[in-house]
């Protein structure tokens, strides 16, 4: 069975790294997190997994992971923020993830913003992408579409080396249509992890430790069951 180390950056709370892992196949070996709510969290949950702190300034090793994975800020970005986009103080962290994915080189990269990215950063985080050598595929794909009783429209985006003049051997890239959807639609009825009613957050929340940081971890937690999907498709694309 193919086994693909994670690197997940921006980790928050493992929303990345718990679809990837329900997925089988995927074994995360290092988180980055500034927030140290988010890395008591990750500590209690993979124990012994090592944690870099600031994206900006840790040094990231060729090779150490076959996916690295990260949803970077979306506050300069969104809608409902400054939209200052990739220049703002929040979301120009997206320039350490691709500074990360320089370094390690994995065999996929998979990158989480808003939906708000394609008009307000899309062609700064796919060309960068492409001046280190990846192809990009890239679809929306909302938390209803894998039967969340919300929208939560996200951009989600697979890169993988090109194939000319990469320093290592090209892996094929997930199933793929054409313009960058993903072929994630037949794998909607496979066995997965169902929704059940979700909890009125700020209800359950009252008189819990750290009720202001669990809102937060939440809030800024990618659904976890997309993560599942993609990783899902990779790996269909590895056996194949």
């Amino acid at each position: 069975m193919v086994m693909l180390t994670v690197l997940d950056l921006f980790s928050g709370i493992g929303g990345f790294s718990l679809g990837l892992e329900r997925a089988g196949g995927f074994k995360t070996v290092a988180f980055c997190e500034i927030e140290p709510f988010a890395r008591a969290v990750l500590a209690k949950h993979w124990p012994g997994v090592r944690c870099r702190n600031d994206i900006l300034v840790s040094e990231f090793d060729k090779g150490e992971a076959d996916v690295v994975a990260g949803g970077f800020p979306c506050q300069d970005i969104s809608d409902a923020g400054l939209r200052a986009g990739l220049a703002g103080s929040r979301s120009r962290l997206w320039w350490g993830m691709v500074r990360a994915i320089r370094m390690v080189r994995p065999a996929y990269a998979i990158v989480e913003n808003v939906a708000a990215l394609l008009g307000r950063g899309m062609g700064g985080v796919l060309g960068s992408l492409a001046e280190i050598g990846y192809d990009t595929e890239w679809h929306c794909i909302p938390a209803s579409a894998v039967g969340a009783p919300h929208r939560r429209d996200r951009v989600w985006i697979v890169a993988y080396p090109a194939s000319a003049g990469q320093p290592q051997q090209k892996r094929p890239g997930p199933p793929i249509r054409e313009r960058g959807t993903l072929e994630f639609a037949g794998l909607l009825g496979q066995p997965g992890h169902p929704w059940v009613t979700e909890p009125d957050v700020g209800r359950v929340a009252h008189g819990v430790p750290a009720r202001v940081d669990r809102l937060e971890g939440l809030g800024n937690a990618v659904v976890p069951q997309i993560p599942e999907l993609i990783g899902r498709a990779i790996l269909a694309a590895e056996a194949a």
